[in-house]
């Protein structure tokens, strides 16, 4: 058995590693050992955690440049009454305690889960997976992103969605890691079946991955993805499903479940597939990303662009049915629901020029809020009904302003260098969530590097929710928990 020293020491005969260390200050030191006939790794950790600036455990790595994937079947030895052990592929810039890192972390309760430190010294965030216990882990590095895949008991990989942009510079140490998340323990994990090798590539088709974030921790939760293009969830008032655009159509996804790809092997994973569900919208097959819930959750509006090929508000039950016109002048696009389910909120263009306006469910009578120079769009009710939140070019940039529900009172709230957009305040009335795009950027284009900000409503200050690929689609559409504990959006990836 090898066993290490504080510091780093060679692993003679390991194959595919060169060295292995402690991170940090463990306060016991780690172990490895290597089975070269069944090509496994024994490698025993203590340290606190890997997580937040800083990390304690023990790492078995190799030194190398550009693309690569590693590999591995994981179980832990013996019962433990730590849930949040860890069994990790890794990858990181240095040997740093505070390193910028990536890594596929198998916690010991089954929680799997892509982790990430961006800088140096920053704090570590996650995504994670909606798939418990994988057999099989693999983490890719391909260009500036990191992608994670997992596999069930036939050992057979397939993308989990997660993923992230961060690119490393130069060499860096890619390998295996065990951390006992209490320092007083340690703990141990087998690596099986290890592989360096070129990356599969598969992960590059994954196109959208449909994302949950908890507001109080950053916590991220990858709940469905595919190959094609979604975009726009909203959340069910009860909590229990995500609505989403694709391909024209509108699609319902039931949470607390977990999901292979199309054409996955559903027994390879321990949880039963689910898969969202077509809303039938009648003749509305044009829909786009501009929908959302009644307060009640009986009724749906969307904006359809069927009839004539110009964007229209519908109305119909929120399980499906006949859509109902409410604004039969075009274009109108939908985005927000009064508290009372009686008024909506759009943004249209009449007489050239793109406002704000509000119309009636009753009888479709329609009220201009904005007529200024710029484009005014984006609007949403605040939770009590007062203030209608939107976001104006009108100051050569983007911002988020807001008015009175009847028009008056004109304030801009955001004043800053990012082109700010769709706002949407939270339920309890806290909170307002926006899209920053980049100062140079025009409009609301995709595939944007941007972020997700919060701004407080009590004190007018912001803060950094989600740094994610997005933009057009990732949350245009009203996207809160009705508890107002977390955010629903859409990730895509970059083509590749």
């Amino acid at each position: 058995m090898l066993t290490a020293n504080p510091g780093v020491a060679t692993v003679p005969d390991s194959g595919l590693f060169t060295g292995h260390t402690d991170i940090g200050a463990p306060r016991q030191a780690g172990t490895v050992t290597f089975d070269a006939v069944a090509g496994a790794y024994t490698i025993g950790g203590s340290g606190l955690n890997m997580w937040y600036k800083t990390d304690s455990f023990h790492y078995v790595w190799t030194k190398m440049e550009g693309d690569i994937a590693l590999s591995a079947d994981i179980s832990f030895v013996g019962q433990s009454p730590e849930p949040h052990r860890k069994a990790c592929l890794v990858i990181r810039q240095t040997l740093d305690p505070d390193s910028a890192y990536a890594d596929a972390a198998l916690h010991g309760d089954g929680l799997t889960s892509l982790q990430f430190r961006e800088v140096a010294g920053e704090v570590t965030h996650e995504v994670q997976t909606s798939m418990s216990a994988p057999r099989r882990l693999r983490l890719e590095k391909i260009g500036d992103f990191i992608y994670m895949s997992l596999a069930g008991a036939d050992g057979v990989l397939h993308p989990s969605g997660c993923s992230v942009r961060l690119p490393f510079k130069g060499p860096f140490y890619i390998g295996l890691g065990v951390c006992a998340h209490n320092a007083a323990a340690f703990e141990s994990a087998v690596f099986s079946k290890v592989q360096l090798s070129a990356p599969t590539r598969e992960v590059t088709a994954v196109r959208s991955s449909l994302e949950t974030v908890t507001i109080a921790s950053g916590d991220r939760r990858s709940v469905y993805y595919t190959n094609e293009l979604i975009a726009a969830p909203n959340w069910t008032p009860d909590g229990a499903a995500l609505l989403f655009n694709q391909g024209g159509r509108i699609y319902r996804f039931p949470m607390g479940g977990a999901n292979t790809p199309t054409g996955g092997d559903a027994a390879s994973f321990p949880h039963a597939v689910v898969q969202p569900e077509l809303i039938d919208t009648g003749f509305a097959v044009t829909c786009n990303n501009n929908h959302g819930l009644s307060p009640d959750g009986v009724l749906l509006a969307i904006t359809d662009q069927t009839k004539g090929g110009r964007a229209r508000i519908y109305v119909l039950p929120a399980v499906g049915g006949i859509p109902q016109e409410i604004t039969p002048f075009a274009p109108s696009q939908f985005h927000g629901w009064s508290p009372d389910g009686r008024t909506l909120v759009f943004s249209g263009k009449r007489d050239g020029k793109t406002g704000i306006f509000s119309v009636s469910t009753l009888d479709g009578q329609e009220t201009r809020l904005t007529a200024v120079g710029g484009m005014d769009d984006g609007p949403d009710y605040s939770a009590d009904g007062k203030w209608i939140y939107f976001n104006s070019d009108g100051a050569g940039r983007s911002q988020i302003g807001r008015l009175r529900a009847d028009g008056s009172k004109l304030e801009q709230v955001t004043h800053d260098i990012s082109n700010n957009r769709f706002p949407h305040p939270s339920p309890d009335g806290k909170w307002i969530v926006f899209l920053s795009y980049a100062p140079g950027v025009k409009g609301a284009p995709p595939d944007q590097e941007v972020t997700l900000r919060l701004l407080s409503v009590d004190t007018g200050e912001t803060r950094e929710l989600v740094k994610l690929y997005g933009g057009a689609g990732t949350i245009d559409a009203p996207s809160w928990s009705p508890d107002s504990k977390k955010l629903a959006y859409v990730r895509y990836q970059p083509k590749q």
